[in-house]
């Protein structure tokens, strides 16, 4: 049995309030604040759970009608949020030229099939294709200041467009392969077929690359008026249609580099370690391949805060995307076992500060960490899509009080949250308890009897129990 919920957490009841006039009557709202409480505070976020502890909570059904049908706009959430965050954090943050956005994605994995857009995702981590959503995100790096901008779902090509159901339909005699080379093949001559069904058509049109949602999250965040000037992701964006709208949009950027990437071998010149130039054959090398020529004597070591990197950088030129500059780093001295490639348009940038620059990237990775194991980010049951991109929506917005209650309460430079999102939550919990203590104390004042008390503060866990 848990403690029962007495009012919202202290850090819902600061800020709430900034978003009250986005629903349409006092039910909704406290809907908002209950549900933002059972986020941070329960480790069970399930809808039942949560009307079950909160004592002036609606019913399951109710909550779900305020997800699946009550007239509130995620996307006006999320506005109001981003203008509330950077309102907040002005005295906090660093200037544009020391701020960044991030782009990544991550997997919010489910066991069942019912769920709205669910389909299987390659996890890179394990090798593997579990069922999941698939939520593309921007954050926003600025000093201490750290929060999740936006969302776009990706979704697969062969699940937004109901590719299985149209192949049976015009191929009733094939068999769909089911390894990813033989797919692929069946893709390629099926295909054009299926393009001249008018229906498949239309929900071909409908599909956006990972790219495609990366570009529309960088186009959202200068909307917001975001003050950044780099964008940092890993090789999975780096594309030459991304990298040209950062060009007009006049933003700077850095990516991971694939090792199996060429480079333009009339581009740069290559030297051992008595200084005398290597002959590259053909046009192109791959990156693995150049690196396997590289003397140790090219390397040097690159101070990064407290860490020592040993990297070798140099200007060239990659097919498609032009004139860049590429730090390679290994983390000893030894130059063994991986090494990192980063890649960047600033060809004028040291090694030192391409390295330190990328480094921003990380508060995305504990955002996504702290999203699930603290906020429930992938703990939803809701099966429609709406319903589950508002519960994406209230996360970010949970997380983002939160982290306003992690800034330290004077800008120095260098300066990074003073707690984590995890000592966060426990804080508001141990609030939580303090005013359970109270009201149960109030009562006991009034002449109520200890029994009397506690049967009130735990009856509907005990009708949910009694079912």
């Amino acid at each position: 049995m848990q403690l029962p919920i007495v009012a919202p957490a202290p850090i819902v009841t600061a800020h709430a309030e900034q978003f009250r006039d986005l629903f349409e009557n006092r039910c909704q709202f406290r809907h908002f604040q209950n549900y933002l409480t059972g986020l941070m505070v329960l480790p069970n976020k399930s809808l039942a759970n949560l009307t079950r502890c909160i004592l002036d909570s609606a019913d399951k059904t109710n909550l779900s009608r305020f997800f699946s049908e009550a007239p509130w706009f995620h996307d006006q959430v999320n506005d109001r949020r981003i203008r509330y965050l950077m309102q907040q954090t002005s005295a906090v943050r660093r200037p544009k030229a020391e701020s960044a956005l991030v782009l990544d994605d991550t997997l919010c994995e489910h066991g069942g099939s019912l769920f709205e857009h669910i389909a299987r995702h390659y996890n890179h981590g394990d090798d593997t294709f579990p069922l999941a959503h698939n939520p593309v995100t921007s954050h926003y790096i600025s000093g201490a200041v750290r929060f999740p901008v936006d969302l776009r779902e990706y979704r697969r090509y062969e699940e937004i467009t109901c590719w299985e159901e149209f192949a049976h339909k015009h191929f009733p005699q094939r068999v769909i392969p089911l390894k990813k080379k033989d797919r692929m093949r069946f893709h390629k001559e099926v295909d054009p077929t299926l393009l001249t069904d008018p229906e498949f058509q239309a929900l071909h049109e409908q599909f956006r690359t990972k790219i495609d949602l990366a570009m529309e999250l960088i186009e959202s965040a200068i909307r917001h008026r975001l003050r950044f000037s780099v964008v940092l992701f890993d090789s999975w964006y780096l594309a030459e249609e991304l990298v040209k709208l950062l060009q007009r949009r006049k933003k700077d950027w850095i990516s991971i580099l694939k090792k199996n990437r060429n480079l333009e071998v009339n581009s740069f010149v290559l030297r051992d370690a008595q200084n005398q130039p290597i002959a590259l054959q053909g046009p192109h090398i791959a990156v693995q391949d150049l690196v396997l020529l590289l003397p140790a004597s090219a390397y040097r070591p690159v101070k990064v805060e407290e860490k020592t990197y040993w990297a070798f950088t140099f200007t060239v030129r990659l097919p498609k995307l032009g004139k860049v500059r590429l730090v390679i780093s290994y983390e000893n001295a030894d130059l063994t076992g991986t090494y990192a490639v980063l890649v960047t348009n600033r060809v004028d940038w040291t090694a030192q500060r391409v390295i330190a620059t990328y480094l921003l990237r990380w508060p995305i990775e504990t955002f996504y960490q702290d999203g699930k194991e603290n906020l429930g980010l992938d703990e939803y049951l809701m099966r429609n899509a709406e319903a589950i991109g508002k519960h994406w929506c209230l996360v970010f917005v949970a997380y983002s009080f939160l982290h306003l209650d992690c800034l330290p309460p004077t800008p120095v430079e260098g300066s990074l949250p003073v707690k984590t999102i995890g000592e966060a939550c426990r804080q508001q919990a141990q609030a939580l308890i303090q005013k359970l203590i109270l009201v149960a104390h109030d009562r006991l004042q009034q002449g109520q009897s200890a029994e009397e008390v506690f049967g009130y503060l735990f009856a509907k866990q005990r009708a949910i129990v009694a079912v």
